[in-house]
């Protein structure tokens, strides 16, 4: 139905930026709700940033002014645009799709992608 990968991510110093990207694929009309989720060694999965398919943006407060979510309608792609990284950005940083809707007129639910690893460090 919706396969999400995610690229982008590695290796980057306090300071630097970085640009990770989520490419939807698969049989489906349209996608809801997006969004970009972390989670740190022993610590639970967060919400960084979700936008709407109207394009209406939303930021958890550690990352407000700093990151900025997008996305490419035509690309079917979703990004998170990083900036002034500091240490505790440090994650797994995954892709989510909470709602699609599928050919036939029914929804499907949250849908993750495999994740991708930004390690910020010096």
């Amino acid at each position: 139905q919706v396969r999400l990968v995610e690229s982008g991510g590695g290796l980057v110093q306090p300071g630097e930026s970085l640009r990770l990207s989520c490419a939807a694929s698969g049989t489906f009309f349209s996608i809801n709700t997006m969004g970009w989720y972390r989670q740190a060694p022993g610590k639970q999965r967060e919400l960084v940033a979700h936008i709407t398919s109207d394009g209406i943006t939303n930021y958890a407060d550690s990352v407000k002014g700093r990151f900025t979510i997008s996305k490419d309608n035509a690309k079917n792609t979703l990004y998170l645009q990083m900036n002034s990284l500091k240490p505790e950005d440090t994650a797994v940083y995954t892709c989510n799709a909470d709602q699609v809707l599928l050919p036939g007129g029914t929804f499907s639910y949250n849908y993750w992608g495999q994740g991708t690893q930004v390690p910020v460090s010096s």
